[in-house]
């Protein structure tokens, strides 16, 4: 829920490639609570997830191809949300493949009401546990690139890098992270170390 009122309430856009599934869908959502923020086609998902800013994505995929599969990890790598796939296709296999695509989760035909919304509380934790992963990742390899600059610059030692970076994110009133993002940006305009 982006916007104030009920935090039950969810953001969702649905998208379809046959059309067919397309109206099923939209009720259930909407019987369920929330509110369709948009619906577009397949290969629109990126562009509208984007644009709307939805809460999490449904996909309609009723074919079992590699054309869908394909379609299937464009969509996840490219949305600004989390994806759940309603695959109409009852192929274990193409299931295990969808999976493997980075779906957060999905369902078989999707026609339960009460299984859309436990994929929609699942997909929800799941995104935000990988977000929350992602970002400390991406923290720590900024701090470690910045130590690693401040070592070579400096010719000191791992230890004293991070004392540096510690020692001024204390006296700027900084947080670590923001003063290893200022090394790390800055190390172009640095002159290179003269090593012996």
């Amino acid at each position: 829920m982006k916007d104030g009122g009920d935090p039950d309430r969810l953001r969702i856009l649905v998208a379809d490639g046959q059309g067919h599934r397309l109206d099923e869908i939209l009720r259930t959502v909407t019987e369920l609570g929330h509110e369709i923020v948009g619906q577009t086609a397949l290969g629109d998902v990126a562009a509208a997830s984007a644009s709307v800013r939805p809460d999490a994505a449904i996909v309609i995929v009723g074919e079992g191809t590699e054309r869908a599969l394909d379609l299937i990890g464009s969509i996840v790598t490219e949305a600004a949300c989390p994806v759940i796939a309603i695959l109409d296709v009852e192929d274990e296999a193409f299931i295990r493949d969808a999976a493997k695509r980075g779906i957060f989760a999905y369902i078989t035909l999707g026609r339960d009401a009460s299984a859309l919304q436990s994929s929609l509380d699942v997909v929800l934790s799941r995104f935000a546990e990988y977000q929350g992963l992602e970002g400390a990742f991406a923290r720590r390899a900024i701090t470690e690139r910045a130590k690693g600059i401040l070592m070579e610059r400096h010719s000191i030692d791992e230890k004293r890098a991070f004392e540096l970076l510690r020692d001024e994110a204390r006296r700027s009133n900084r947080k670590i992270i923001e003063v290893a993002e200022a090394v790390t940006m800055s190390v172009n305009l640095l002159p290179r170390s003269q090593i012996d």
